[in-house]
């Protein structure tokens, strides 16, 4: 552990294969259908497209590979064919920033979509006794303006790709060196036991149930038994409350849920947490009741920042017991973590504690998270990066529409 926080220089930290205007569609975050399919467009004979996807399934996510020539059990012809069609690049690192107490923050930039700049998101690794957490985001600025949230001050720009999310948890991995070494053979499984990188929770940038279908096909390549191997009570997705997405996140997706919670009443919500206005408590928490697969073994974490004199008070802690009665539940209390410009302190010591004690009392768990990353300003609440919407002419020009021409933008 270092005495002060560390910046990494990007060119240092940069991984061998860095995305390239030239390069073709990447391979990272396809279904094995898609993988299929791409194999069968690089010339590979029907009845060897199964297997053959599946060993490159294996090099993807079980060997981390960031390269058509790491693949030694991959015949050379097909290596070059894909080469020349499709990308293995992980997102380009433009700074690593090393904490006092561990947590990695990388600021990640990802190629233009069609006639758009590249785009730039935050990905933070907290390393505790026992566990090694990657928080990772979904999309680039949010929508939500929840206004203890530093992300909430920037615009949306757009939603993440299944790639961009899984190459966020393969470049994290490639980078603390959690994936097995060239030595090791091209048969070998992901260790059950000593893995860095051991839990996911998206919580990073952006709201996750607004990018379902592309945050659902990242979390089962996730999980996949036969690539990264993440157990889905390790894989715990955050939403500020999308009420009609919840149900189908439990059924199709089966992780662990949490809720951004952050107040006990709706007008204190509406303020906090604005979706709220949409979407109000008492359908939050119904939607909660009936999450797929609730149950002692699978508590929902709600999650609540403590805010000075805004909603810690004891009062407040006996609302939110009443709240949650009956739910499988463990009850996460977030110090405030500060960022330049917030409206907010956060609670004194003492009053958290009161609070938590109130919490305990009523037999939730109800741990005090950490601050993790502040200096290097990784911590929750904290992330937010400088891509900016296209302008409007821009945009028109990406559709080939000259300015002033009447149609959809």
């Amino acid at each position: 552990m270092t005495s002060a926080a560390a910046i990494i220089d990007p060119a240092a930290a940069q991984p061998a294969s860095a995305p390239s205007d030239t390069q073709g569609s990447s391979l990272i975050g396809m279904t094995r259908a898609e993988l299929g399919e791409a194999m069968a467009q690089a010339g590979v004979p029907e009845k060897q497209i199964r297997m053959r996807a599946a060993q490159l399934w294996h090099w993807l996510y079980v060997r981390g590979a960031s390269d058509f020539d790491q693949m030694s059990n991959v015949s050379k012809d097909l290596r070059q064919g894909l080469c020349e069609r499709y990308s293995l690049a992980p997102p380009q690192i433009v700074s690593e920033q090393i904490s006092v107490d561990g947590t990695r923050k990388w600021l990640l930039r990802f190629p233009a979509e069609g006639a758009g700049r590249p785009v730039e998101i935050e990905t933070v690794y907290i390393p505790e006794p026992g566990r090694g957490t990657l928080c990772v985001s979904s999309q680039v600025g949010c929508t939500l303006t929840c206004t203890f949230c530093h992300t909430g001050t920037q615009m949306l720009v757009r939603n993440l790709t299944a790639g961009e999310i899984v190459g966020q948890i393969l470049l994290a991995r490639q980078r603390l060196g959690d994936f097995p070494d060239a030595q090791t053979p091209a048969g070998a499984i992901v260790p059950g036991t000593g893995r860095l990188i051991s839990n996911i929770v998206m919580m990073g940038m952006g709201e996750p149930l607004f990018n379902f279908d592309n945050v659902k096909q990242a979390l089962l390549i996730a999980a996949d038994g036969e690539g990264l191997s993440l157990s889905k009570r390790r894989i715990t997705l955050s939403t500020s409350g999308v009420v009609p997405m919840i149900e189908r996140s439990g059924a199709e997706i089966g992780c662990m849920l949490a809720i951004s919670l952050h107040a006990v009443r709706d007008d204190l919500r509406d303020e906090l947490v604005p979706i709220n206005k949409k979407w109000p408590l008492a359908e939050l928490l119904a939607a909660c009741r009936a999450y797929p697969g609730l149950s002692n073994a699978k508590r929902i974490t709600f999650e609540y920042v403590m805010l000075k004199g805004i909603n810690d008070s004891l009062a407040e802690a006996k609302e939110l017991v009443r709240l949650l009665k009956g739910i499988p539940a463990k009850i996460n209390l977030i110090p405030f973590n500060p960022w330049p410009g917030s409206p907010y302190e956060c609670s004194d010591w003492e009053t958290i504690e009161r609070f938590a004690d109130v919490v305990n009392n009523a037999g939730y768990a109800s741990p005090i998270r950490t601050p993790r990353g502040r200096d290097i300003f990784a911590a929750c609440g904290q992330l937010k990066s400088a891509s900016e919407r296209l302008r409007k002419s821009e945009r028109m020009q990406g559709q080939g529409v000259q300015a002033g021409t009447a149609g959809p933008v």
